[in-house]
């Protein structure tokens, strides 16, 4: 009897000595990969008990013991959370516990610059690892996503906000796009969506107006300009006669090829500005804040014409004479120096 309380005693405190030792190696930095860094997935619902063999074989804890004590030191086992983990270089036990209990999950950034379409938004979402550029192109055909903004929309071109965002991995498309919709409801504040309606401008209207006007310039200190242009125009019924949305008719129609040229100015479609006055039936691309803020506040100028200096910048113009003489000037007299050099 006394041999086997002996053996009892002697298999608790090894059993003690042991989860002291484990307890001690919580706290000491560990790293069993030789990769850069590490990616442990956690899906939904994991136990604990399979969350510390995902940690295990990855060789991000030293092993399940150190994992259930950590849990245990640290009272997180009722808040570890699902996500991709990414872990780089020596982490303590209590350190990789505590990261996946505040749910830092590895993001993704993604950057859309300002003026593009659905179409050239989508390889960049390829490119991410997150899907196919397929996959971003159907969920961008979800209007229901902005019915509340405009119940015309046949998809979501323009309603894509343009901007870089860091996303979890494993975002879908769906997501993806629903967080772009959401960040353009943000940035289409209450001052500029009164400052549209004062205008007559319905939210549809005010969108493709601040597109064509991000596709015209780049320089922010003209799009108020450019924006007056164009409103000018059309509070005269003049045509707007904006080459990028030609570009964009021949985009969807599958015909441009990189190059604008004379005949293509007469192509037949409601989105062309030289054959129909008006505003083209919707948004051309995504316009930033600051174009829906110049085509909801145009600048107080009676400019009709506008060309570019090919520095980015453009001179305007007030009367067809004016204009006449800025083209001869910076298109004409500036590409035939060109020439001769």
């Amino acid at each position: 009897m006394k041999a086997f309380l002996l053996i009892g005693v002697l298999a608790i405190a090894g059993a003690g000595a042991w989860a002291y030792v484990a307890l001690q190696r919580s706290d000491e930095p560990y790293r069993g990969y030789d990769t850069p860094a590490q990616i442990v997935s956690i899906p939904s619902g994991s136990s604990t008990a399979a969350i510390g063999r995902a940690l295990v074989d990855a060789g991000v804890v030293r092993d399940d013991l150190t994992f259930r004590l950590t849990l245990w030191r640290t009272g997180d086992a009722r808040r570890l959370k699902a996500g991709d983990y990414r872990f780089e270089g020596s982490m303590t036990a209590r350190d990789v516990v505590g990261k996946i209990a505040r749910g830092e999950v590895d993001e993704l950034t993604l950057t859309f610059r300002e003026g593009l379409t659905i179409k050239e938004m989508a390889p960049i979402y390829e490119a991410s690892g997150l899907g196919s550029a397929r996959e971003f192109l159907e969920a961008a055909r979800d209007a229901s996503l902005v019915a509340s903004l405009d119940p015309a929309a046949p998809d979501l071109e323009g309603y894509l906000f343009p901007d870089t965002y860091s996303v979890p991995r494993g975002t879908d498309a769906k997501k993806l796009t629903q967080i772009m919709v959401d960040r353009f409801a943000h940035e289409l504040t209450t001052p500029i969506r009164t400052a549209a309606a004062d205008r007559g401008l319905s939210i549809r209207q005010l969108v493709t107006l601040a597109s064509i006007v991000e596709k015209e310039t780049g320089q922010a200190a003209e799009r108020p300009t450019v924006a007056a242009v164009y409103q000018n125009r059309l509070n005269i019924k003049m045509g707007l006669q904006c080459d990028p949305t030609v570009i964009y008719a021949l985009e969807k129609a599958g015909r441009y090829d990189g190059n604008l040229r004379r005949d293509d100015l007469s192509f037949d479609s409601p989105y062309n500005t030289y054959r129909y006055a008006g505003l083209p039936p919707g948004p051309i691309a995504a316009p930033g804040k600051a174009s829906l803020e110049a085509a909801a506040s145009p600048a107080e100028v009676d400019y009709l014409y506008f060309v570019s200096r090919n520095d980015g910048s453009h001179a305007f113009a007030r009367t067809l004479t004016e204009h006449n003489q800025n083209v001869q000037k910076f298109q004409v007299d500036y590409f035939r120096a060109r020439r001769e050099r």
